[in-house]
């Protein structure tokens, strides 16, 4: 009995050796790059498997909608900063939920935006700034790191593998509850708000857009805050901290878009 207890002790303490890998800023991930999209697609099977808790805008009924968002994503991949640009693949889907005003992206960088997200930005400089956190979050592979906090190792190389099936239910919904689930640290959130300023300041909008998404928070007296927020820093904390960021960089804080294409865009979604 000791000798076996021993040696799955030992055999625990060398799995993050064996299958390890390291991020390019150093980081160690128990996921490969691979296993990461292996799990994104799963989550992403899952949500399309559930069409009434995730209603989905049909992509070919909402060509222009979609690409509207499709440009602001290869924008923000375009400028240079992504490390993982062509190795994930990026694909968006916009949840038809006007009530809720959040985004998400799995592990291997499936993006997930609400309308109610959309309809609440007042530009399509703040809705960079947010995709912006999100292509973070999966750039820098915050997902498959909290996740493996909360399930642990072996249930997550189970789901991964596919010898645990219902297991990705529960991650789906953790992955799509708006960060509440997977309680990002402090310090996770705001590595992703830095890195959003940083992708933008790669392309020609207001390296600072995702400050407007909190601005508008504080403007409704924390009426309007999303549940998901409500474990994460303060608005007020983090419109100062991105805004500290773009003048530390000296990058672009002036909004040039068009206003009216954003509200075209606004207009095309479900009403």
């Amino acid at each position: 009995m000791i000798q076996k207890y021993t040696f799955k002790s030992l055999f625990l303490m060398l799995i993050p050796l064996v299958f390890c890998t390291c991020t390019k800023d150093g980081k160690v991930n128990i996921f490969s790059l691979q296993d990461d999209i292996k799990l994104g697609q799963q989550v992403r099977d899952e949500i399309a498997s559930k069409p009434t808790e995730y209603p989905v805008l049909d992509r070919t009924q909402y060509a222009t909608s979609y690409a509207f968002l499709e440009k602001i994503r290869d924008n923000i991949l375009n400028g240079g900063g992504v490390d993982n640009k062509d190795v994930f693949e990026w694909q968006l889907f916009i949840i038809n939920d006007p009530n809720t005003l959040n985004a998400f992206v799995t592990p291997g960088g499936y993006i997930y935006v609400y309308t109610g997200l959309i309809k609440f930005l007042q530009n399509e400089d703040q809705l960079a700034g947010v995709m912006g956190h999100e292509i973070a979050h999966a750039d820098k592979r915050h997902s498959t790191t909290n996740l493996t906090k909360k399930y642990g190792v072996s249930l997550m190389l189970d789901v991964v593998f596919g010898k645990n099936s219902t297991g990705i239910s529960g991650i789906a919904k953790d992955v799509a509850g708006g960060l509440s689930g997977l309680s990002f640290s402090r310090s996770t959130e705001t590595e992703a708000d830095a890195f959003s300023v940083e992708y933008l300041s790669k392309t020609s909008y207001q390296c600072s857009g995702a400050a407007g998404f909190f601005e508008l928070i504080e403007a409704q007296g924390g009426s309007n805050t999303p549940v998901w927020l409500s474990t994460h820093p303060s608005p007020e904390n983090r419109v100062q901290d991105i805004k500290a960021k773009a003048q530390s960089i000296g990058c672009k804080t002036t909004v040039d878009t068009n206003v009216s294409d954003y509200q075209a865009f606004q207009n095309g979604l479900p009403q």
